[in-house]
């Protein structure tokens, strides 16, 4: 028998956060996994970042966890998507060294003396009078704790697809885990069948990349990390084929050979982020899709097809993939496939990821019905963060729709019937503007610093770059340009003029300056010489302030309804003059708060409104 403060069952991306964040707040952590080998891997894509998900990192980050510091020591490209665009949508990308990810990561585990590894399965929850008390293993040994996170990723009862062929896996080359679910269902909770995919491997030597269109990274570098001195690496090209009208047809005359097609697979999908045979289905208006050849690390031949998951025969992927222009000759390192997996529904858990039934027990990442490193990333640390406030009786770390994507991702997943694989999308939060990848230090580190994942040297250089930022922006909002002739000769450049003198901050939120444009204009604003930090934050917050300004007055207004606090045990079948439909949804869900109970599907403006007085007497 041995004792832990708290069992994390997993040791991917959400594994590891929950682990580190635990054990650096002083928690005897027990890390078990099915492979040592396999810890913190990139099962999928070697990527990090991208569209919404480079807003989660950074809030990691500012939080005090690890996956930005780990992808900036790690990259071998780093690229701003969307860099000509505004800044809500603005987002950085790295292409990562796998294995290299992978050895920085556990080389941070295994420095925690907090931290103990365990190569084993855990089969069964050991659970009395609806409290976790630790795990059983598949030698019967017991390990105990009065917190445990689960964090299984695909592993729970796994079956991998090649075509209508299957092993029993969580991924392909690693056992599923078996014996878990029973013992979820056993103790109260519900399961669901989610499904995801991967594309094949290929050797980079078996290339033509002559054929394809180079996808280089940024001279200019951004990082995902807010701590200092990041190294300076060599990167590596991304390169973009795209898929033919042979494709297309060798997908058309197999489908029947998809196992999903075939039905062998009644897991739900992720809608945003297909296979190539569902995009070839549903988009029969589209001649090609892009596919992007990516390098899985600097020491490896070894090649990831991105755009191309599917889970066909081996011998059609073989046919499929030279049909791509520049892979004619391409040898297949590992093929594609698909796997379905069990998942808990996550309207069991509370927006502190501890399960309504069982307490102590807290859940994060695909477990939860979600996609992706950093989503999974994200709950991990904020599970591993209140497993630690539920053993100290502290108050939990609930972050909100309004200062987080973490928050609204934890959101939708507890307030909303989710019914296939949860991807961050910036297009999910209300309040995008104001929840920035470049603000997420603002927003949250002075959270991190209060959990005591951020140390005091680290909120000090904080609290001196923000006054640096405030500092900036009233100097623009007091000095003036001059409408001379060699600054409008300058201006003419970006389509500008100016007839007469006028303060830099007015002359910064017209759609085509920029702050380096004001370098050039104007000698002092150039010979201070600040940071991209401080000077890219001062231009936004001048830049688009009336809009900002408005989504705070947002975010009061529903500030006002998560204020209202609905009882933990109301009887919604009572409150007749509700909707039979919304009384159900809230019965099931049990919102803690009213603007919780007005983000549940299917519940109705009306029926808050009635919620709103009934709570009030």
């Amino acid at each position: 028998m041995f004792t832990y403060d708290l069992i994390v069952v997993g040791s991917g991306h959400a594994g590891c956060e929950a682990a580190i964040s635990a054990a650096k707040l002083g928690l005897k952590t027990l890390l078990i996994t099915l492979n040592l080998e396999h810890i913190a891997l990139m099962p999928c894509n070697p990527a990090i970042g991208g569209p919404a998900k480079s807003c989660l990192v950074r809030e990691i980050d500012a939080l005090g966890g690890v996956m930005g510091i780990v992808t900036d020591a790690t990259y071998i490209q780093m690229k701003m998507l969307n860099s000509s665009k505004g800044p809500a949508v603005r987002a950085l990308r790295a292409q990562s060294d796998k294995k290299e990810y992978m050895s920085f990561m556990r080389n941070l585990i295994e420095c925690n003396r907090n931290i103990s590894l365990k190569q084993t399965m855990a089969t069964e929850l050991i659970v009395e009078n609806d409290e976790v008390k630790g795990v059983r293993d598949e030698f019967g040994i017991e390990y105990l704790a009065p917190t445990v996170i689960l964090t299984t990723g695909t592993s729970l009862e796994g079956k991998c697809y090649v075509g209508l062929q299957y092993v029993n896996a969580g991924r392909m080359g690693e056992r599923a885990a078996t014996g878990l679910s029973e013992s979820l269902l056993k103790n109260g909770l519900s399961l669901k069948r989610l499904k995801t995919g991967t594309p094949a491997r290929v050797d980079a030597r078996t290339i033509d990349y002559s054929k394809m269109t180079v996808q280089p990274g940024d001279e200019e570098l951004h990082f995902f990390s807010f701590e200092p001195d990041r190294p300076i690496r060599k990167q590596y090209p991304c390169y973009l084929t795209r898929t033919t009208e042979k494709t297309h047809e060798i997908i058309k005359a197999n489908l029947d050979k998809s196992p999903l097609y075939a039905g062998l697979i009644h897991g739900i999908g992720p809608r945003y982020c297909p296979s190539i045979e569902d995009k070839v289905i549903r988009f029969v208006h589209n001649p090609s899709h892009h596919i992007f050849i990516e390098p899985e690390g600097k020491d490896t031949y070894e090649v990831y097809v991105q755009g191309f998951s599917t889970s066909l025969p081996a011998d059609v992927q073989v046919k499929m993939l030279k049909s791509l222009p520049g892979l004619e000759n391409v040898h297949i390192i590992k093929p594609a496939y698909a796997v379905e997996y069990d998942a808990v529904p996550a309207l069991q858990l509370t927006h502190s990821l501890m399960t309504k039934k069982i307490k102590g027990l807290f859940c994060a990442g695909q477990i939860n019905g979600t996609s992706g490193y950093e989503e999974a990333a994200a709950q991990g640390l904020v599970a591993g963060i209140n497993a630690f406030n539920y053993l100290n009786q502290n108050d939990m770390l609930e972050l909100s729709r309004s200062n987080s994507y973490i928050g609204t991702l934890i959101d939708d997943l507890v307030t909303k019937d989710i019914q296939e694989p949860y991807r961050m999308l910036t297009s999910r939060s209300e309040y995008r503007l104001l929840l920035r990848q470049d603000n997420a230090d603002e927003r949250l580190t002075k959270i991190g610093h209060k959990i005591g994942l951020i140390s005091d040297e680290r909120y000090i250089r904080f609290l001196e770059k923000q006054e640096k930022i405030t500092h900036e922006i009233k100097r623009l909002q007091q000095e003036k340009i001059s409408a001379t002739e060699e600054v409008n000769n300058i201006l003419s450049k970006y389509n500008e003029h100016i007839d007469k003198g006028m303060k830099l901050a007015d002359l910064i939120k017209r759609p085509s300056i920029d702050y380096k444009v004001l370098k050039e204009i104007h000698k002092e604003t150039n010979e201070l010489n600040l940071p991209s930090e401080i000077y890219e934050e001062a231009e936004i917050k001048i830049k688009y302030d009336g809009y900002i300004k408005r989504q705070n007055q947002q975010i009061e207004t529903m500030d006002r309804l998560e204020k209202i606090k609905i009882p933990e045990n109301l009887n919604y079948d009572e409150m007749t003059h509700i909707s039979t439909e919304t009384r159900e949804k809230l019965a099931k869900i049990r919102p803690a708060t009213l603007g919780q109970a007005s983000r549940i599907g299917g519940v109705k403006p009306a029926d808050i409104s009635v919620l709103m007085v009934l709570l009030s007497r």
